[in-house]
């Protein structure tokens, strides 16, 4: 059945990431939660105190049953459908300032009629911005989106800056990334598509990841830097908690609370009504959180 064979791949994916990351830290090891709930089971994966991760979270899941009244009104479901879902989420929070947090997610939902989609995406938040890591780290996304479709990139770095974004602060979560819901995996073909290329993204994510914390992770940082990455983390813990999708849904399906608030980070802060030095980096990354910049051809 798809989806024992998503889910069976999903897991050995998590693993798999997991390994990439430990090896990459150096210091600290995954511990392995393996949680079952009426609605499913799933692999909760957390990595501390790293030599270079502060925080690290691998969740796998595989759930299902009847769709809710919630679930239905959010997702236009017609009654009486029951449904299965599976995915890998992940998040880490470096310990260095100059090293940026990221976030990956694909997921498939299957519905008892047969209909079937795909999601995901991976993006990158920098604590403070560097232009030529951000064209860098969109560069290997658009490479991976290109072998499936050159569509894929740009229709989803857009849908990525739309999704990734706090309005009430009218900023950008960080440089965005790729990110798509709903795409169809009903029928042979797009199943197929869709089924490869959230498996390549999910590979491409350590890989990704692990080159931009070996660049920055020995970089010597001030006091005034990690207040400053404290404060950033406090706009990720707004953008999750008010309006990132797979927390919702996790809170809406009777989910495992833990897991869901993994991505939060083990320290964040508010200051009331901050303001950056003029010229200083803080401002400078501010100023480039913002929708519709072609990270690919930025200049410096």
């Amino acid at each position: 059945m798809r989806n024992n064979q998503v889910a069976s791949a999903y897991r050995n994916l998590q693993q798999q990431i997991c390994q990439a990351l430990e090896t990459a830290d150096g210091k600290a090891v995954f511990k392995t939660d393996h949680w079952e709930k009426a609605i499913g089971h799933g692999f909760t994966m957390v990595l501390t105190e790293g030599d270079a991760i502060e925080k690290a979270a691998v969740n796998f899941s595989a759930v299902g049953g009847p769709v809710s009244d919630r679930m239905r009104k959010a997702l236009h479901i017609d009654e009486g459908e029951d449904y299965f879902a599976t995915g890998i989420s992940s998040i880490i929070h470096p310990n260095n300032p100059h090293v940026p947090i990221t976030h990956m997610n694909v997921r498939y939902f299957e519905l008892s009629s047969g209909k079937a989609w795909f999601g995901g995406g991976i993006d990158l938040t920098p604590h403070y911005v560097d232009v030529e890591e951000a064209r860098w780290f969109h560069q290997q996304l658009k490479a991976v989106c290109d072998r499936f479709d050159v569509s894929f990139y740009p229709e989803y770095k857009v849908w990525a800056d739309d999704y990734f974004y706090l309005p009430h602060r009218e900023e950008t979560r960080g440089v965005g990334g790729i990110f798509f819901d709903h795409q169809d995996g009903t029928d042979e073909v797009n199943f197929d598509k869709f089924f490869a290329f959230t498996q390549a993204l999910a590979e491409a994510y350590p890989r990704i990841y692990v080159a931009l914390m070996s660049r920055n992770r020995k970089r010597a940082f001030s006091e005034q830097e990690k207040q400053w990455q404290t404060l950033r983390r406090g706009r990720y813990v707004e953008f999750n908690l008010l309006y990132d999708r797979g927390t919702k849904f996790g809170l809406e399906s009777n989910g495992r609370t833990e897991s869901i608030f993994l991505s939060m980070p083990p320290m964040a802060s508010w200051t009331y009504d901050f303001q950056p030095e003029k010229g200083s980096r803080e401002e400078e990354t501010l100023s480039l959180l913002k929708k519709d910049i072609d990270w690919i051809h930025a200049q410096n």
